[in-house]
Order: C-alpha cells, then sequence, then structure tokens
C-alpha cells in the first residue's frame, strides 16, 4: 500500500504529533508498505531526515511567532504534486491544521481516501491562548475532518468530543508506548542522588512548558517538605516557570534511554495540562512502573484507573494535586502498587499492535472506496 502520511509535525521536533508519524511510517515500512511523509520544513536542515525510515518531503514553512518551536508550512504545490509523484493510495493527516488542510484538498482532488487522525486539542488552546475563538476552531477541525473518510480519535473522551461538535464517521485509534525503553529497571539511584541529595520524594512532569500545560499547579507541592520537583521540557513559559516553582529542577529537554532514566527514577509523575487528547507521557510514566497524578479530563481519563493505577484530580486544581501528591508520599506501599499496576496495564499496548489496528482503518476505508465505485 502506498501511504502519504501529511504531518504538521516530524523529527526532529520532539512532540506527540512527531512521534505518532514517525511511528506510523517505521510500522507501515517494516509491514511491506510504501510510506513517504509530507512535513514542514525545520531549521535542522537535509540532514534532518537522514535516520527518517522512509523518503520525507520538506515544505517551506516559518516559526509560529512566539513559539519557534513550532513551524507552519507555508503555500507549496510540493502536496499535490508528491502526491501523484508517489501513486498514493491513501493519505494519512496527522493532527491536520495548516499542511493537513491542504493534504485533505490534494487528496479530494485527486479522488484519494484520506484518514485523518485528530491529535490535538485546538478549541482548548484557543481558549488558552485567546479566550476566544473556541467555535471558530470547532468549524476549521470539522471542516477537514469531515472532508475525510474517516476521523481516528486517541480516546474516548476526544471521540465524544469530536462526535458532539458534528465530526462524522469518528472511530477510537489509541498510541501505543515503547515498553521495552520505558521499564522500572533503569531506576538510577546514582541520578536520584544527584536530583533529590536529601532523599527528598521525586515528583516529575515531562512534557511542554507551555500555558496550556499549566505546569504551574505544582508550585504548592514544590513548597512541600520533604519533596523535590523534577522538570523535562522546554517552551516559551520556562522562564516564568522558574519563578513560580522554586527549588525545582529544570532538565531541559531530554530524549530516548536518557529520558526512560529519568522517568524510571521519579516516585511520582504528575501531569497537570487538562487539553490533552490522548497524553503520550502518562502512558510512558506507566511503563516506567510510576505511579501517575492526573487530571480528570480528555485523555487520562482512558489511561489512569482511580486507585489503581495512579489519582486523577479535578483539572486546575492546584489544591487538589498537592493533597494527592501527599497521598502518595505518605505510602510507599501504595505508590508502589500503583506502579505495578501501571506498568502491568500498558505493557502490551506495543506501537506493532497499534500499528496493526491503524492498518485495519486502512484498509477498512479502501474497501468501502471500492463498494462505492463499484
Amino acid at each position: 500500500m502506498r501511504v502519504v502520511i501529511v504531518t504538521e509535525s516530524f523529527p526532529p521536533d520532539i512532540n506527540g504529533v512527531a512521534h505518532c508519524a514517525l511511528q506510523t511510517a517505521r510500522h507501515l515500512a517494516a509491514r511491506g508498505h510504501d510510506p513517504l511523509v509530507i512535513a514542514p520544513a525545520t531549521a535542522a536542515g537535509p540532514d534532518a531526515d537522514a535516520a527518517a525510515p522512509c523518503p520525507v518531503v520538506r515544505v517551506p514553512s516559518l516559526p509560529l511567532p512566539g513559539y519557534p518551536q513550532v513551524r507552519v508550512a507555508l503555500p507549496s504545490r510540493r502536496v499535490t504534486q508528491t502526491l501523484a509523484a508517489h501513486g498514493a493510495e491513501l493519505v494519512h493527516l496527522a493532527s491536520p491544521f495548516v499542511l493537513g488542510v491542504r493534504g485533505m484538498a490534494a487528496a479530494a482532488r485527486l479522488r484519494i481516501p484520506a484518514v485523518a487522525v485528530y491529535q490535538t486539542d485546538l478549541a482548548g488552546y484557543a481558549r488558552t491562548y485567546m479566550g476566544t475563538g473556541e467555535a471558530t476552531a470547532w468549524r476549521r477541525i470539522r471542516g477537514v475532518h469531515g472532508a475525510a473518510d474517516r476521523t481516528l480519535a486517541p480516546s474516548t473522551a476526544a471521540r465524544r468530543d469530536l462526535e458532539a461538535h458534528g465530526v462524522p464517521r469518528v472511530r477510537l485509534w489509541p498510541r501505543g508506548v515503547d515498553a521495552v525503553r520505558f521499564r522500572p529497571e533503569l531506576r538510577d539511584e546514582r541520578l536520584r542522588a544527584d536530583l533529590a541529595p536529601g532523599g527528598e520524594l521525586l515528583v516529575g512532569y515531562v512534557g511542554r512548558l507551555a500555558p496550556e500545560k499549566q505546569v504551574e499547579l505544582l508550585a504548592r507541592v514544590c513548597g512541600r517538605p520533604g519533596v523535590r520537583v523534577v522538570i523535562v521540557g522546554d517552551g516559551p513559559s520556562e522562564a516564568s516557570l522558574r519563578s513560580v516553582l522554586p527549588g525545582a529542577r529544570f532538565l531541559g529537554r531530554r530524549t530516548g534511554d536518557e529520558l526512560a532514566r529519568i522517568y524510571a527514577s521519579l516516585d511520582v509523575f504528575v501531569h497537570t495540562g487538562p487539553f490533552e487528547t490522548f497524553c503520550q507521557t502518562v502512558q510512558e510514566a506507566m511503563a516506567s512502573g510510576v505511579p501517575v497524578i492526573a487530571p480528570a479530563a480528555g485523555g487520562p481519563l482512558d489511561l489512569v484507573a482511580h486507585g489503581t493505577t495512579g489519582l486523577l484530580v479535578p483539572p486546575g486544581d492546584a489544591g487538589a494535586v498537592h493533597d494527592a501528591v501527599a497521598r502518595l508520599a505518605a505510602d510507599p506501599g501504595l505508590r508502589a502498587a500503583y506502579g505495578a499496576a501501571g506498568r502491568a496495564a500498558v505493557a502490551d499496548r506495543t506501537w506493532s499492535a497499534v500499528g496493526d489496528q491503524l492498518i485495519d482503518h486502512y484498509d477498512e476505508v479502501l474497501h468501502a472506496r471500492t463498494a462505492v465505485a463499484a
């Protein structure tokens, strides 16, 4: 099957959209299919794609004002030209918003079926950054996803939101996790001694440092005796967070085996953002055997079994986050039980298994198109 993946982000970018697009391309290639990626150009230049699992076509882009880590594609004829030249049988739209809209339009012109993968809560971001614009964001989401043959939602909460706002043909497609890379055995006592020289409880956050992530909710946790907060990631909110999270260790962006070692060395993982359609960092923490605290909203509702693998708290409630940390800090046995249950819950959610589910969705879409044509 010749598949073109049109994605708003791709490595060397580090985010959920880029990671999922990369895993999709890898799995398709491993299963003998013929994928190609179309993505915005990055500042890394032509060497950025040397290790990619398939050809990558980059279109011109500009950094997003105020958030240079995010690049926005510019208008380009390359999308249509690339679909035609590759002989695409199906177009995979990864979190379509700018480049994905052009990919959908090109697929429609060429009469190629398209599967749109919903990954980013654009409406939630509109509320966070502009205070308004939520209705506009949903109109854009409905426009591109409504034109697709199928929309894949990563969680039941995301599926409900899409259907409630009039998006048709929505199915569930979760995300995989590398449970070999992320595993409890990587717990590193030397790293723990460096991060918490007084033997403090290590409470960690991993992700972008941006307003929608609400990392400032950890401020009360930072003030708790016997606790050290560790922040992994970067973004536009880093400077302000350094001032509101006194005593926290900011480690910057970490990836690969180094990130896995940090996860496994934590005692508690806290995710604070309420706008997650899935929340891969929660799943990675669970694979690492770490108990999780997350808001009872969006993707974490599918991932965290409250009172079994971790604790769900009301979104935006700093007091509830503090109290959940206090509960786990006081009970090492509960932390161990939650961590073990979390690991067991995600151990079989491999990218290979999830990738095969995706191929099943492709096959169903192609079969439906063929049946209509007949």
